[in-house]
């Protein structure tokens, strides 16, 4: 079997996002999703809308949220959509871009996943139904659970509904905020879900998905992170692939193999959560390989 292929460029610019879709050669065709993760209240990291413009530009896409699980006892403004539309107008999306709350009406849509190892069913927000493609646009970056967040996670709990999210973080326990932060799970099952959760989005669009991934900004923290740290390694690249586990897993071994300062921080972040996990997990399920060729298009010609 070939191996995937991950196109990689060195130039954080946001051209380059432009840049490397034309270079994968993959036409998403229709009304474009394009899932991003628009930042928390306060937090510093996120992808800014002026950075992701010219990609979102040249797929005619628009901009897809999900509501979150988190109150603000823990430092959440988006869990309900009348908090969420503001901080997305603070952050600049509105201003900029066509942007839908996917879950902003229930009720959820339920995706079957007959071949889940942890859940047999995803929630995501209903309005997911009125796009014929994604492009599922990933900062890469650390995560307080996961371990890392990367296009496996944007797929999970990114496109979840905010009921959905409880029920990926509980392992299929409730789809309850109230009671998902209270109730025990075992962390790589926790993984696990989150790879039935990707295979059931990575499923619903078939062939019609990219996945670009930027390594900047190199927090350990996620951008659902309030306060979160700053970053902890210098800028890598952007990444661009039609398999999340593949594209996840070249971000990966950019980050171990790196001789940046702040790597062993990083890593040491993705091994307390086994965050690594999730690409065993995913793999296994038969929606993406580990095995991957990496194309540096700045080499090229």
């Amino acid at each position: 079997m070939a191996k995937s292929k991950v196109y990689f460029t060195s130039n954080t610019g946001r051209d380059s996002l432009v840049r490397l879709y034309d270079r994968l050669g993959k036409e998403l065709k229709g009304n474009v999703a394009v899932k991003v993760h628009t930042g928390e209240a306060g937090n510093q990291n996120f992808l800014r809308p002026e950075f992701v413009k010219p990609i979102v530009d040249r797929v005619n896409g628009t901009i897809v949220e999900c509501n979150t699980a988190y109150g603000h006892d823990m430092g959440g403004h988006r869990f309900n959509t009348l908090e969420h539309e503001q901080v997305l107008k603070e952050h600049g999306w509105t201003e900029n871009f066509d942007v839908e709350i996917l879950d902003a009406a229930g009720p959820d849509l339920e995706l079957e996943i007959p071949n889940g190892k942890i859940i047999q069913k995803n929630y995501v927000g209903r309005d997911i139904d009125k796009y014929n493609s994604m492009l599922v646009m990933t900062h890469f970056k650390g995560h307080p659970m996961g371990g890392f967040g990367g296009s496996l996670k944007q797929l999970s709990i990114g496109c979840a509904s905010s009921g959905g999210k409880c029920w990926i973080h509980s392992t299929g326990q409730t789809t309850s905020m109230k009671d998902c932060w209270t109730l025990p799970v075992k962390q790589d099952e926790f993984l696990e879900a989150m790879a039935d959760a990707a295979e059931s989005v990575d499923k619903y669009f078939k062939d019609n998905i990219v996945y670009l991934n930027a390594m900047v900004n190199l927090s350990v923290d996620c951008d659902c992170c309030h306060v979160a740290e700053d970053p902890c390694m210098k800028d890598i690249g952007i990444l661009i692939s039609e398999d999340p586990v593949a594209i996840d897993q070249a971000c990966i071994d950019l980050i171990y193999n790196s001789k940046d300062p702040g790597r062993d921080h990083f890593v040491e972040r993705v091994e307390r959560q086994n965050g690594r996990h999730i690409l065993d997990a995913a793999e296994a399920l038969g929606f993406g390989s580990r095995d991957y060729e990496l194309i540096n298009i700045d080499e090229e010609k």
